[in-house]
């Protein structure tokens, strides 16, 4: 299985990387669309619809998608992806959503059944990472990856440190293997993470002193973008969990589905587009 997945991944990042750096925000946003519409088929299995009604929903995410990119209204510009309206309101119902329901979904083991309520749920968390994702990108391909970094590695952190010390489960009956260790080895390689890139602040849009206060916030910032982060992944394991299954699909070999590989990114990237959008200027 290991071995598998090392596989996996040194055939996917370098295509990652190179649809990042290479390719224009219209281009780089119907790359990701197609990922989000594999997604959108995923989810739909989780949320327990059937045929036809699975493969309408991957047809309805697929033209909102397209809406947002082509429709006039919308104004999306090849150079600078939305106006902000449009970024502040998706991301930001986004952000809202994984900050005050998705805590009490987790802790609560809700068990929603109503197909509307998980068909706008999934809609709202699958667009707005994906306009998070194409926002980011527009503006910078460099400070994206950053953004997308601490997420994962808050992963790899919780990973290794709860495989070494881990002794007192996060949420056994959700994801058995997860364990606060782990979340303690996250928080503290994101926070060393996050004064890493306080040299490169001036490069990458930030104007004003880094005062003992704003490298404060930006810790702080950046800790709960990876709290965000470890939702979003308990948040799938839930849902996986109540439909009976391992994995949200079979896509890529030794990691599950789409969602399993971007479940945690879903929960922080949008958080991730205001942050940009309000504070890194």
């Amino acid at each position: 299985m290991l071995k598998t997945r090392v596989l996996t991944a040194i055939v996917l990042v370098p295509l990652v990387l190179a649809a990042l750096f290479g390719l224009g925000p219209r281009d780089w946003a119907l790359v990701t669309l197609a990922a989000v519409c594999v997604a959108a088929g995923e989810w739909a299995m989780l949320a327990d619809f059937r045929a036809p009604t699975r493969w309408l929903y991957v047809v309805a995410a697929a033209l909102l998608g397209l809406a947002l990119l082509f429709v006039p209204e919308f104004a999306f510009a090849a150079a600078s992806g939305w106006p902000a309206g449009v970024v502040v309101a998706v991301c930001g119902a986004a952000t809202l959503f994984w900050i005050f329901i998705v805590p009490a979904w987790v802790i609560g083991h809700w068990h929603v059944k109503s197909a509307p309520v998980l068909a706008l749920v999934g809609a709202l968390v699958l667009i707005a990472t994906w306009v998070a994702l194409v926002q980011i990108q527009a503006r910078s391909p460099g400070l994206l990856l950053a953004l997308m970094a601490i997420v994962w590695i808050a992963d790899t952190a919780a990973y290794f440190t709860g495989r070494r010390f881990g002794r007192r489960k996060l949420a056994p009956s959700i994801s058995p293997g997860k364990t606060w260790e782990g979340v303690y080895g996250a928080l503290f390689a994101v926070g060393v993470y996050a004064l890493a890139l306080l040299p490169l602040a001036t490069q990458n849009g930030y104007a004003h002193v880094l005062g003992v206060g704003a490298i404060v916030a930006w810790v702080a910032i950046v800790l709960g973008l990876a709290g965000l982060s470890i939702f979003g992944d308990l948040f799938e394991s839930l849902l996986k969990r109540q439909r009976g299954v391992k994995d949200s699909g079979k896509l890529l070999p030794g990691h599950g589905g789409v969602l399993d590989r971007i479940d945690a990114l879903t929960a922080a990237m949008p958080a991730a587009a205001l942050v940009a959008h309000y504070l890194i200027r």
